[in-house]
């Protein structure tokens, strides 16, 4: 995987926001580590949250489901110790915004289930997360930039 620069990121923003990207849910399926992570106003990756999210084992998990949508999870780890946040998403448009909400909160250690909590989720669209999608690359990283204006770039985890 050769990671692109922020100057690439932005310029392929630039470009999707004019063109789209015409991904589909299976260009997105599989478990994407956390990279890099960049401020809205940003230049530079954050190189301390960066190196925490990737200590933490950060990632998403995309799964595709029969009724069109996906199947999200966020999820760090420290040692045998998971926090999983699971949900559902879907695409929505031609750049495309990845909407998504969160149902249920868990908390294992190794096998072992310390925590499950169902999560209320926003069924008002204008307050709902989403990650407005900027490229998949076959080479094997995903970028986008988050509701509250941070970049992120994944690599998929093989």
């Amino acid at each position: 995987m050769h990671p692109p620069s922020i100057g690439e990121l932005l310029k392929l923003e630039q470009q999707v926001r004019c063109e789209g990207t015409g991904l589909r849910n299976t260009d997105l399926q599989g478990s994407w580590r956390l990279q890099s992570v960049w401020s809205r106003s940003g230049k530079e990756a954050s190189a301390i949250s960066s190196w925490m999210l990737r200590l933490v084992k950060a990632r998403l998990e995309l799964t595709d489901t029969r009724d069109g949508s996906l199947s999200i999870s966020n999820v760090v780890n420290l040692g045998a110790l998971e926090l999983r946040f699971r949900g559902s998403a879907q695409l929505h448009g031609p750049r495309p915004l990845l909407r998504f909400q969160f149902d249920s909160l868990s908390l294992t250690f190794g096998k072992q289930t310390l925590l499950q909590r169902p999560l209320t989720p926003t069924t008002e669209p204008r307050r709902q997360p989403f990650f407005a999608l900027i490229r998949r690359d076959p080479s094997g990283w995903l970028a986008a930039r988050g509701r509250g204006g941070g970049l992120a770039l994944w690599s998929l985890k093989g």
